[in-house]
């Protein structure tokens, strides 16, 4: 706090890639190294990035890394990165189930769990083998516009895709199913 309101902090403008899937956002930073200390524990190195946005979209912020030789930017760069991971295990537990396994044994779950985040991406590389118009359909209310499916409309997607498929599973014709069956051979 006595850094963000010094006089003598002295601010450098970054344009931050990819700020939470909106495209660049410009920011300043201002870091340097220190220790962590912890009563009874060893000392840690760090380096500590205080980010603050110059039109005062978001309240300043403070990250720490353990790994002081980083740039302030990467530290910047990979704490942006962690919501899309944050995302999509979020998705894996609401959509597939992940933290609700009902098995008995721990070792039983550490198998199901990289099963399910395995599913989270199949069903993705399935989705982009469907039309542009199927992947990218959104489901929506009156109040609120989605410009980009979730997951939860993609999983939908491939749902619908393979329904329809399995329709024609006895036709002599391939019918719409054989982008995804194909995908599907190949992926096994």
């Amino acid at each position: 706090s006595e850094v963000l309101v010094g006089t003598d902090t002295h601010w450098q403008h970054v344009v931050v890639p990819g700020w939470y899937g909106e495209g660049e956002r410009s920011v300043e930073i201002c870091s340097a190294a220190a220790v962590w200390r912890h009563g009874g524990m060893p000392i840690v190195p760090i380096r500590w990035v205080l980010v603050r946005d110059p039109h005062r979209r978001f309240e300043p912020q403070a990250l720490l890394c353990t790994e002081p030789d980083q740039t302030p930017e990467q530290i910047l760069c990979w704490f942006i990165q962690r919501w899309q991971l944050e995302v999509t295990f979020q998705e894996t537990r609401v959509h597939l189930g992940v933290e609700t396994q009902r098995q008995w044994s721990d070792l039983a779950i550490a198998r199901t769990t990289p099963c399910l985040l395995g599913l989270f991406s199949l069903v993705t590389l399935l989705a982009a083998q469907l039309r542009a118009s199927e992947r990218n359909a959104a489901a929506s209310s009156a109040w609120y516009r989605k410009e980009r499916p979730t997951f939860s409309d993609t999983l939908a997607a491939v749902r619908r895709h393979i329904w329809c498929e399995q329709g024609f599973l006895t036709s002599r014709h391939g019918g719409h199913g054989a982008k995804p069956r194909q995908a599907l051979q190949h992926a096994w």
